[in-house]
């Protein structure tokens, strides 16, 4: 029995309907920006493995960081204890994240790290004796599958089970010049209620790529915080240069209130997330009323190899190559994105810094579900290139060391699909 059938088995995949799902590709190593299976057959990791890896697979230098780490603390409960590699990596971030994020608080993954958001905004009113309860959104945005996260979420498919069981949240358009001020008065209508205002600064990841101009975000975020509405920015996908500058934020003027962070985070090396916060929100726990402490904590809390693949991670991202990796892959994807923009079957290409859609024409389901997805995926799956179309629109989302040979394949097969496909 091979490895796959050995997976069906026992196994149980994400997003996967198990009934009838092609058996799982077995990988066994990796390097750079390619992943090898157990006929050593190559498979461009043209999306990072779901976003994370920004390095490139088995980093040699994140590899021996981790292993140093092994050899001197694996874990320890992080309530009432503390270890060097968390106050280190606390440190090193506060430096680069805009000037009022001030604390660091560590958790597991993406939707944890919202999780942590949402509860320190609401918390922060109620500790302040102030009933604001409401959360502002944006439609279509995604924050993650756990309950506070799906609730921040746009209603879908992938929602619909749980929808009675979801807080109510108030979904805005995105901004753009011809709604902006009709955003503001919804906002100023509904300030005595709101806690805080969530969004993934510039580019909606899962909801397919879909990106907003910098200025109008700028507009919302000094609106909301004119009217006293507290700012969560979901970085977890936009982080570690994924727009083109350290973080998404650093293209808006108006600093956000918390921040949340993880896939890049670590290299793509090990799960974490973190949420930082302005040293306001800090302040509204600190008291002698023990109730008014932030209730939330993970067993893996700060975990020290993590830690320290994380330090590891952010080495080489702020290494002078890795910069320069993300500027030439900026100016790949847009020389594409000019040589396609005009083809009959496509409906539009866009492009945010290492971020690339394009939105096929199709007169089918355009959803995640569509017939046009799936043969779009096994076509690059075919050609050694993991691609994951979401619908009709397929997105190049790849690590920084991809070379530009890699890139160029990538180019040609997604212009033959658009021939053949």
């Amino acid at each position: 029995m091979n490895l796959s059938e050995r997976d069906l088995k026992v196994v149980w995949h994400p997003y996967t309907q198990m009934l009838n799902a092609l058996p799982p590709i077995p990988i066994v190593r990796g390097n750079g920006a390619c992943l090898f299976d157990e006929d050593d057959k190559c498979y461009i990791d043209a999306i990072s493995s779901w976003w994370v890896n920004i390095h490139g697979h088995a980093h040699p230098y994140i590899a021996q960081k981790v292993a140093e780490q092994l050899q001197k603390l694996e874990h320890v409960i992080f309530a009432g204890f503390t270890h060097e590699p968390a106050v280190d990596l606390a440190e090193r971030l506060l430096k680069i994240l805009p000037a009022n994020q001030t604390k660091v608080f560590y958790s597991d993954n993406g939707s944890t790290a919202v999780e942590v958001a949402i509860k320190m905004c609401l918390q922060f009113w109620h500790n302040r004796g102030q009933q604001r309860t409401k959360i502002l959104a944006f439609k279509n945005a995604y924050h993650g599958d756990t309950f506070g996260a799906m609730a921040v979420s746009g209603r879908s498919a992938f929602t619909a089970a749980y929808d009675s069981l979801l807080f109510d949240v108030d979904f805005i358009d995105l901004p753009d010049s011809a709604n902006i001020e009709a955003l503001k008065s919804q906002i100023s209508n509904l300030k005595s209620q709101l806690a805080c205002f969530i969004f993934e600064p510039l580019v909606q990841g899962a909801s397919g790529m879909i990106m907003y101009e910098a200025k109008y975000l700028d507009q919302l975020m000094a609106h909301c915080r004119q009217e006293q509405v507290l700012l969560i920015a979901d970085e977890v996908f936009t982080g570690f240069g994924r727009t083109g500058k350290a973080f998404a934020c650093d293209h808006v003027s108006v600093q956000p209130d918390v921040m949340c962070f993880s896939k890049g985070l670590t290299g793509g090396t090990m799960a974490m997330g973190l949420t930082t916060c302005a040293q306001f929100i800090y302040d509204a726990f600190l008291s002698e009323d023990r109730l008014k402490t932030l209730f939330h904590g993970h067993s893996y809390t700060a975990n020290p190899v993590a830690c320290s693949a994380a330090q590891a991670s952010l080495d080489l991202f702020l290494a002078d190559s890795t910069m320069e990796n993300i500027r030439r892959i900026e100016n790949r994807h847009r020389q594409f994105a000019m040589k396609i923009q005009n083809h009959p079957r496509i409906r539009s290409t866009r492009q945010t810094g290492t971020i690339i859609a394009m939105e096929w024409e199709t007169r089918t389901d355009t959803s995640y579900f569509s017939s046009l997805r799936d043969r779009l995926y096994l076509y690059f799956l075919d050609a050694g290139i993991i691609l994951r179309p979401l619908g009709n629109i397929v997105y190049i989302l790849p690590p920084y060391c991809i070379t530009d040979e890699q890139l160029d394949y990538i180019y040609s097969k997604i212009e033959n699909a658009l021939e053949t496909i």
